[in-house]
């Protein structure tokens, strides 16, 4: 079934809270009619009410860490961080609390978080909600994060997510929401860890995530008309992961690149946006292998 990255997270929250009377939903405005600002919670107080979908005020420090309270009674909150630049708000909650209640615990403990949070510019939000800062919560122990680059993979990572016994921050792309693909129907994980290969060669890799895989896409077709043969690797996860696992995939000496980031710096008061990449460039003698 095709679907938008929007529709594909919307499903998935219906079917798991209706898989599991244990998962809860709270944010801001997650309770509203038009669900949220993209319409992500839609349907759902309909559905399961107003007791699992709980809208909250404006207080991200709240937000997460009653997650995190409900998370260690026996609830799967997925808690909405609406967007990502709001991290200094809640951050004392993630990396002094939730990320560490296994380690405190010894093990006793389990924190199924999941916190949904919208990442990336170019939709006109503004410079305090156009940032990519996944790098900074990928360096603290005992997060996972994860950056989806179509519908298949926000489905699939953010059920595995919701599944999963330890916090995991599921970073969503604005401007991805509409973007459409072919998404499995019924019951569809994808684990952890694993990158998508999207184009087979043997001649250069692209590596990418989130945004950045989709434009690591065109790129491939630009290249394919001007080079022999390409492997383009797509991290569903986080870069920081996925650094050894690509180099060890490179099939023969060729050249690296690698998008890590791609950050806004707004200029104002003009609309106009200067694009910076951050991107490294490797140039391999032989094949690595381990």
């Amino acid at each position: 079934m095709k679907m938008s990255i929007r529709e594909a997270i919307n499903q998935t929250l219906h079917q798991e809270m209706e898989r599991d009377e244990r998962v809860i939903v709270l944010g801001e405005d997650v309770a509203s009619d038009q669900g949220g600002v993209y319409g992500i919670t839609d349907g759902l107080p309909a559905k399961f009410g107003l007791h699992r979908v709980i809208d909250t005020p404006i207080t991200e420090s709240a937000i997460v860490g009653a997650a995190g309270g409900a998370a260690l009674t026996g609830l799967r909150p997925v808690a909405e961080l609406m967007f990502v630049d709001f991290l200094g708000v809640c951050l004392d909650q993630i990396l002094n609390q939730i990320a560490k209640f296994r380690y405190m615990f010894g093990g006793q403990a389990r924190t199924p978080v999941v916190i949904r949070t919208m990442i990336g510019a170019g939709t006109g939000t503004g410079p305090q909600h156009s940032q990519i800062l996944y790098p900074l919560l990928a360096a603290i122990p005992g997060i996972k994060v994860v950056t989806p680059a179509n519908a298949a993979d926000a489905k699939g990572l953010l059920t595995t997510a919701i599944r999963d016994d330890d916090p995991v921050i599921f970073c969503e792309h604005k401007a991805l929401y509409m973007d459409e693909c072919e998404v499995p129907e019924g019951e569809y994980l994808l684990p952890f860890g694993q990158a998508r290969t999207a184009v087979e060669g043997s001649d250069i890799t692209i590596v990418g995530m989130s945004r950045t895989a989709v434009i690591a896409e065109q790129a491939a077709a630009q290249l394919a008309q001007k080079v022999s043969a390409l492997r383009l690797l797509i991290c569903a996860r986080c870069h920081r992961w996925m650094r050894a696992r690509c180099l060890r995939a490179s099939p023969k000496p060729g050249v690296w690149w690698w998008w890590m980031n791609r950050t806004p710096t707004a200029v104002w008061p003009r609309r106009s946006q200067a694009w910076w990449w951050s991107a490294v460039s490797i140039r391999l003698t032989r094949p690595l292998s381990g």
